[in-house]
């Protein structure tokens, strides 16, 4: 069987955690099907993959544009595969192009989606809503969707009521805890100015709305100032969120020292170091269907406070991993919390709580990467997924 993925990332050129999953993912498909991989970005020199750049005539063009435009590529690209598996409204509108095109399965994986993120309209004007169209022309003519949570799953069928829920799997997103393993060194947090002999506290993350750093910036002010505060935080998605952050930091530098910002896109190796050392590791995000992040942080031996939204849950078990940091949000779809103040001061207990008790957040470190090796392994999601391609082609 010919599989083809298509997806916005692949290596070198992944940002987010869709484009984890599809690294991995591909790895361990290659195992067991003839995989070939479409992406976004230009030229790849690694067998069996496809790196497409925007059409020269659509680079002035709206990014959404820019999209479709690449879309089509990818789909002409596709000719010859059994099955294509969409990764991402980037890439959904190809696999339901290719599936007209060839005749063949269209499998569709929903890492987010596009209803509940109504604040790219900041990033991407009108082109929000050709995002949204892509999207839902893509999931509700998918032969099959994998949700990758099953918070997800519900959000699906919410967002999209005409979806038979036959046609929804749950198959969660994974870990590799060989490359995500406690690393002692500290070259790296030397070389960044993170003090060793300190408490740490570390987000990891884009600067996304749906990521919430400013929650988390707006509780650091009641941290112990013995703690460091570790941002490895970058690529905001408009220029209006990122003065914000900046706004935030600054005032929380003129209040205390140990704030550390690195807005660069970390090595992965580099990222294995700061989580290895995080006395907590916090995901304050208002919207995660999954948190592949929580997940690397697990697998290094960091204690997690996060946020009990989406998938989260399902990667954190509250007390024994991390802490949950509840969260009543508005109906709207953004995921803003109705209490802003109340998550604040919630989300500062909980982070405060593990940086005053060491060995309590040493046992839920230890307990997160038992947790990660058991629950979520790359090769049982792949022969799980590729069950799931022997049952439409």
């Amino acid at each position: 069987m010919r599989v083809d993925l298509l997806t916005r990332e692949y290596p070198p050129d992944v940002y987010g955690g869709a484009g984890v999953h599809v690294e991995y993912l591909a790895r361990e498909l290659r195992r067991l099907c003839d995989l070939r991989v479409h992406c976004f970005g230009g030229d790849r020199t690694e067998p069996g993959v496809t790196g497409y750049r925007v059409p020269a005539a659509l680079e002035p063009a709206n990014a959404a544009l820019q999209t479709l435009g690449v879309d089509l590529e990818i789909a002409a690209g596709a000719g010859g595969a059994d099955l294509v598996h969409s990764h991402t409204w980037y890439a959904n509108l190809a696999g339901h192009i290719a599936k007209l095109l060839h005749g063949i399965p269209h499998v569709v994986t929903t890492h987010s989606l596009e209803p509940l993120r109504p604040w790219k309209a900041e990033q991407l004007g009108g082109g929000y809503a050709i995002s949204s169209w892509a999207e839902r022309t893509a999931v509700l003519a998918a032969d099959a969707i994998v949700a990758v949570s099953e918070g997800m799953r519900r959000d699906v069928l919410t967002c999209y009521p005409e979806v038979d829920p036959g046609r929804v799997t749950v198959l969660h997103n994974g870990i590799d805890t060989d490359q995500y393993a406690p690393d002692h060194g500290t070259d790296v947090l030397t070389r960044h100015g993170i003090d060793p002999g300190r408490p740490s506290v570390v987000f990891v993350g884009r600067i996304t709305r749906q990521k919430g750093l400013p929650y988390l910036l707006r509780a650091a002010r009641s941290f112990d100032p013995a703690a460091q505060l570790v941002l490895c935080a970058g690529a905001p998605d408009t220029p209006e969120i990122s003065a914000e952050v900046e706004g935030l930091v600054d005032a929380l530098r003129e209040e205390r020292d140990g704030i550390v910002w690195i807005t660069r896109m970390l090595p992965r190796p580099e990222v294995v170091q700061i989580l290895s050392h995080a006395s907590v590791f916090v995901c304050p995000s208002v919207y995660e269907p999954m948190g592949i992040v929580n997940l690397e942080a697990m697998a290094c031996e960091a204690a997690v406070v996060a946020t009990a939204t989406g998938g989260i849950p399902e990667v954190v078990a509250d007390g024994e991993t991390g802490l949950l940091v509840p969260i009543e949000q508005a109906a709207d779809g953004t995921g803003t919390p109705v209490d802003p103040d109340r998550f604040v001061a919630d989300l500062a207990e909980r982070v405060s709580a593990l940086i005053a008790d060491p060995e309590r957040a040493a046992t839920m470190g230890k307990a997160g990467r038992r947790r990660a090796v058991e629950h979520f392994s790359w090769p049982h999601i792949a022969q799980r997924t590729h069950a799931l391609y022997a049952t439409l082609t």
